[in-house]
């Protein structure tokens, strides 16, 4: 049986070995695409492959947990054994990784006492049954059982968001207690704060460092800090950052191969190990993306999660594969029609079939709650997407003040069946002053854009999606509300006959055949702003200011015979026809 060990060196069957891995997440990646991607990183030279572990995505409801089909992190992990790879797994309650809510699920705002990434016993009582269920999967998997998992980390950067480590050594012990006897680590910012609040050095737990560049001058200070604790470890870069996501309204940000080569160079030339972040990119599907802050402004990312890495988001070859190839001195390639079938192939233009407005298949898609105060997502559904909001107000036939209070994220307000505003970041919370006639039907629609996935804005109140506090019609809060939680699981509940409005986002239905599945992108140049479902299938939010102006269809998603996409649009742009492309489109 294959050992591990960390001495002065990794120890590998008791022989020096220097990691030399890619981060690839199974769950952004559809799986038949796992094996060509794991395969591309062999032939890239690497030997190790690592990846987080969402939370959210295995116990979306909770108590209920999900490792089948694209979330068999198993299948995974053993596919990637027999393509002679190991395996580093970070388990963490927290995975940051620009994904929604750093991958808390949104199940555990319904608890008004929770504090995540704390030592305090609901939080903890939480995950503490979430990993008796997730080790079952990684337990029998370790290299100490026979499989290709070499390490797990404890908790992710922890020092850039506390300091307590009663809460590390809580993580930890939960792992032991689960069965986990490979070797632990912890991952942090490179420089002295950052990895003295964020590890568990004091228990003998390896530190990693995270960064993209100066590799010389970044270990440096970790071999500092290993110094300063008596400890003799082999260095490690966790994340080395090849490229950067991207978020909307921004331009796309991407990373010249001849200044990755040199980087990393630098770092191999050093002695170090290296995870890169990512290898291959992937997509944020569904509502999954995740969501920056910057002065308490959250800043959602887009769709796809490209990061401009090794691997494109649909697989296909950046030119730092060749870059990566020639520090480590390989030469590696797979089979040429493997190669050709993951390139993607433009489709036929469709034109629509049926349009209906959301107003009229509300209870198709949601169950009505009526309340007296407004509600929040996690508590009437899953706690993403949207939430449709409708009340009436009686006024006295002159303007008086509208305001929407401490609502999140983006707003749409309808009055009478006319679009009043769309307010969203800087305008969220603007006073309107309409004129409110006797009787006034009142309709918001407040989409979640994504829950902050770093820094202690996780700990904020905004992450609860909604309306938080209520609706002020002159100086007094509005009570007695309906509101319909969407997130479009019921898509197929749709009465298509229902056409009787004529205001408000729209459900765009189209069918197609196909001989044969291929990898696409669907062109949302002329869309506004929105969603796509492909046979069910979510493949994320698209919105007209850019940067991107594609989504990725992996062929996983379509079917030889009849396929039908949905598109929900929230504007008013009509969408009339579907346009297809063979790559990913970034606006000027």
């Amino acid at each position: 049986m294959t050992t591990f060990e960390i001495g002065t060196d990794f120890l590998l069957d008791q022989q020096p070995f220097k990691i030399y891995a890619g981060a690839i997440h199974y769950f952004r990646i559809a799986p038949g695409q796992w094996r060509y991607t794991l395969k591309k990183a062999k032939a890239a030279g690497l030997n190790t492959i690592e990846t987080y572990v969402p939370w959210n995505m295995h116990e979306p409801v909770e108590q209920q947990f999900d490792f089948s089909g694209a979330l068999d992190l198993k299948r995974f992990i053993k596919m990637a054994a027999e393509e002679d790879l190991y395996v580093i797994v970070r388990p963490s309650p927290y995975i940051c990784a620009e994904w929604e809510f750093g991958g808390f699920p949104a199940w555990l705002l319904k608890y008004p006492d929770m504090i995540v990434r704390s030592n305090t016993p609901l939080f903890i009582s939480k995950v503490a049954a979430y990993y008796h269920r997730l080790f079952q999967e990684l337990v029998p998997l370790q290299v100490t059982h026979g499989g290709p998992i070499l390490m797990m980390q404890v908790e992710n950067e922890y020092g850039s968001f506390g300091n307590d480590k009663s809460y590390l050594r809580q993580i930890k012990h939960l792992m032991l207690n689960n069965g986990v006897d490979v070797p632990l680590f912890t991952s942090d910012g490179s420089w002295l704060q950052a990895l003295e609040a964020g590890s568990l050095i004091e228990d003998g737990i390896l530190a990693t460092a995270n960064f993209g560049s100066h590799a010389k001058e970044n270990l440096t200070v970790l071999q500092q800090f290993f110094e300063q604790h008596d400890q003799k470890w082999p260095l490690m870069c966790m994340e080395f950052w090849d490229g950067w996501f991207s978020r909307w309204q921004e331009p796309v940000v991407q990373r010249a191969s001849a200044d990755f080569e040199h980087d990393l160079r630098e770092l191999v030339d050093f002695g170090a190990s290296f995870n890169l972040y990512m290898f291959r990119g992937g997509s944020n599907w569904g509502f999954w993306n995740g969501c920056s802050s910057r002065n308490n402004i959250d800043l959602p990312q887009v769709t796809s999660y490209d990061y401009d890495a090794i691997l494109h988001e649909d697989g296909t070859e950046n030119g730092k594969f060749a870059a990566l190839q020639h520090v480590l001195g390989v030469t590696g390639e797979i089979g040429v029609a493997e190669e050709q079938a993951i390139q993607p192939r433009q489709l036929p233009s469709i034109a629509v079939q049926k349009t209906v407005r959301l107003v009229d298949v509300l209870d198709d898609l949601a169950q009505p709650v009526t309340s007296l105060a407004p509600q929040l997502m996690p508590a009437i559904g899953s706690g993403y997407g949207y939430i449709f909001y409708r009340t009436t107000v009686h006024g006295q036939g002159k303007p008086e003040t509208l305001r929407l209070v401490d609502a999140s994220d983006r707003a749409d307000i309808y009055l009478n069946q006319q679009l009043l505003d769309t307010q969203y970041q800087a305008t969220l919370g603007t006073d309107l002053t309409p004129t409110l006639e006797a009787d006034n039907q009142l309709e918001i629609l407040v989409e979640n854009m994504g829950r902050v996935n770093y820094g202690t804005r996780l700990l904020s109140p905004t992450q609860k999606k909604g309306i938080r506090i209520g609706v002020v019609i002159d100086r007094h809060l509005h009570f007695g509300w309906q509101q319909w939680a969407l997130d479009f699981k019921s898509i197929t509940h749709i009465d298509w006959t229902k056409q009787l409005s004529n205001y408000g986002p729209t459900l765009n239905r189209f069918t197609f055949d196909l001989d044969q599945t291929v990898n696409t992108y669907l062109n949302c140049a002329a869309f506004g702003k929105g969603i796509v479902l492909v046979n069910g299938h979510h493949i994320g939010r698209y919105w007209s200011v850019g940067p991107i102006e594609t989504l990725y269809v992996p062929s996983d998603f379509l079917n030889v015979g009849h396929n039908e996409i949905v598109v929900f649009e929230t504007t008013t742009t009509p969408i009339t026809q579907l346009e297809f492309t063979d790559k990913r489109m970034i606006s000027e």
